[in-house]
Formats: structure tokens, C-alpha cells, sequence
């Protein structure tokens, strides 16, 4: 593809992305489900970082999702702070713990990486559902309707229709940022240090440093989908924690296959629109998703593009008669 169409093209593709819910009827059940999938997708978006690009399986990410709701409602319903401030205040609060368990798991790989990232996911459900100052097994509620004021500029959203615009900036952002990463210098940096560790010490790579760096990267990308489920919800419970969020993001991560930029939001979207339109009851769905996980990395370790890989050699171009004669 010629390379000044490529912008173009992405930015009708991002532009027609937003009209999705209305070519979808624009029920208050497909802004529903939408919102849902721009803001798991978000969600999973920041594992896909540590499990794609570093190698790592970090079962702590529900934690940041957790810390970003959690930190919008107390934000939110105690000092009476905006979604800026809200946010803000999440992202700092979540680096700061995400710096806490990167530093202690830096030497950990594999098994003792994802054992100590399980346990501290066990602790915070704990504190979450017995802490009062989180509101124990009650939650927390009263969170006010999303409401932005920029100057003489003033948003606000009540439902999921209204809240659209936003579930889909964040979206569209957390997106680019992936992008952007997977081609920085972390980026490279993170996938040496995966395929190749000797090598990328050989090169200079400090590879703990490294580590600490995505898991710092990664943190705040969940975190903001916490922030904004909070306002969706208007309450955060210790439920934010339960075990299938994280089957959710770890499903969508591989569901597709392993670095693809949109293999995320096409996982979380085949996901959710399973349970909302084709749903066969809440336990049910629950199974349905943990049975996908397990076949996925059992059976199609490449995904679902995995299948289709086979077919890729019948449209390869072959040498012409000459050129073979030539060689």
C-alpha cells in the first residue's frame, strides 16, 4: 500500500469505527455492549504488552484495572474530582504500585513471575472485599455521571449512548499508544529481551530495566479502563477483581493471535457479543469463556490467524519459468 494513502485509509477506518453502534440499530443494548468492548479492550490492551511483546503471563493486571475504578470512586464521590482529575489520579496511584510489584518480580520469570502476579491479585481481592475504606463487600457507590468541563466547553454523559465518544477516544488512544510502543526502542528492546536474552544482554539490553519499563507501560493502559468503567457502572465492588476479568483479558490477548494490533478488541468483541446477544446464562457464558482459553492455547498456540496461515502459500507469488531458469 502506497505509504501517503496509509494514513488516510486508517483515519476513515477510525471515523467509521465510531458510527458502529448506530449501523448496529443504536439500541441502548448495542451502546451497551460497545462501550463494554472499547473499555475491555483498553483493559486487555495493557497485558498484551507484558504476554505478547515481553513473554511474561502477569496475572496482577485486574489489580490495575481494579486501582483505576477504585481510585476514581473514591476521587470522585469524596473531593468531588472531575474525570481529568480522576484519571490523573489513577494513573499516578497505579504506576506507583506497578513500580512496587515490578521491582520485587524483576529477577522472577515464567512460573515465579506468574505465581507472585497471582498472589498479589489474591491480596487485593482480600482488601478489597473486607476494607472498609473501600467499601468492604458493599463497594463503593454514588459515582457521579461522567461530566467534563474544559472553559466554555462542557460534556456530559448519562447513559452508554452518551458515553460512547469517550469509550471510543480511549480506545482509539490506547491503540496508537500500543502501536507506538511496538516501535520504539522499549518496544524492540522488550521483544529481544523475550526471543533472545543472551543476545540482547550481548547487546547492551539491561534486561531488568527493560522489564520494569513495560510492566510501568502496561499498568496505566488497564488502569484507564478502570477509570472509565467506574463512571459506566457509577459503583466499584470488589467484583472488579473476580477471576473472569482476567480469563477475559488473557482470552483476548491470544484469542486472535499474539501481537496483532486489533487482536484484542476483536477478541473482546467476539467475547461480548456472545454474552450479550447470544448469551446461554451468566455461569454458562463463564464456562464457554474459560473452554475458549483453554482450547486456544491447547490447539491454536497461533490463534485464530493461525488457521488461515495454510492458505497464505497458495496466494504466494511463485517464480516465473525464466527466473527459474536463471537460478
Amino acid at each position: 500500500m502506497n505509504s501517503a494513502f496509509r494514513p488516510v485509509l486508517i483515519a476513515v477506518l477510525a471515523l467509521a469505527g465510531f458510527f458502529v453502534p448506530t449501523l448496529l440499530g443504536g439500541s441502548g443494548a448495542v451502546y451497551s455492549a460497545c462501550v463494554l468492548i472499547a473499555i475491555f479492550a483498553v483493559m486487555s490492551y495493557g497485558l498484551d504488552t507484558v504476554v505478547s511483546d515481553l513473554g511474561e503471563v502477569s496475572l496482577a493486571h485486574t489489580v490495575f484495572f481494579a486501582v483505576g475504578a477504585y481510585t476514581t470512586a473514591l476521587l470522585s464521590t469524596g473531593p468531588g474530582f472531575g474525570p481529568i482529575a480522576t484519571l490523573l489520579g489513577a494513573l499516578v496511584v497505579v504506576s506507583l504500585i506497578a513500580a512496587a510489584l515490578g521491582y520485587i518480580t524483576l529477577g522472577l520469570r515464567e512460573f515465579a513471575f506468574s505465581l507472585v502476579t497471582y498472589a498479589v491479585a489474591v491480596v487485593g481481592a482480600n482488601l478489597a472485599q473486607n476494607w472498609s475504606f473501600l467499601g468492604g463487600s458493599d463497594g463503593l457507590r454514588g459515582i457521579p455521571a461522567f461530566n467534563l468541563s474544559l472553559g466554555p466547553l462542557a460534556f456530559s454523559a448519562k447513559n452508554d449512548q452518551e458515553l460512547w465518544p469517550i469509550a471510543y477516544i480511549l480506545l482509539l488512544i490506547a491503540i496508537y499508544v500500543v502501536y507506538c510502543f511496538r516501535r520504539s526502542r522499549l518496544g524492540q528492546a522488550a521483544m529481544m529481551s523475550h526471543l533472545n536474552p543472551r543476545l540482547a544482554t550481548m547487546s547492551g539490553i539491561d534486561l531488568q530495566r527493560t522489564r520494569l519499563q513495560v510492566f510501568l507501560f502496561s499498568a496505566p493502559v488497564t488502569a484507564s479502563a478502570g477509570w472509565l468503567y467506574a463512571y459506566q457502572r457509577a459503583y466499584v465492588s470488589a467484583d472488579v477483581l473476580e477471576t473472569y476479568f482476567l480469563i477475559l483479558m488473557l482470552t483476548a490477548v491470544v484469542l486472535v493471535g499474539r501481537r496483532v494490533l486489533l487482536g484484542p478488541l476483536i477478541g473482546v468483541a467476539l467475547i461480548q457479543v456472545q454474552e450479550k446477544f447470544l448469551s446461554f446464562g451468566g455461569y454458562t457464558d463463564k464456562i464457554i469463556l474459560g473452554s475458549v482459553l483453554v482450547i486456544t492455547l491447547a490447539f491454536l498456540p497461533k490463534g485464530l490467524l493461525g488457521l488461515f496461515q495454510p492458505l497464505t502459500g497458495l496466494f504466494a507469488r511463485r517464480p516465473s519459468p525464466v527466473s527459474e531458469t536463471r537460478l
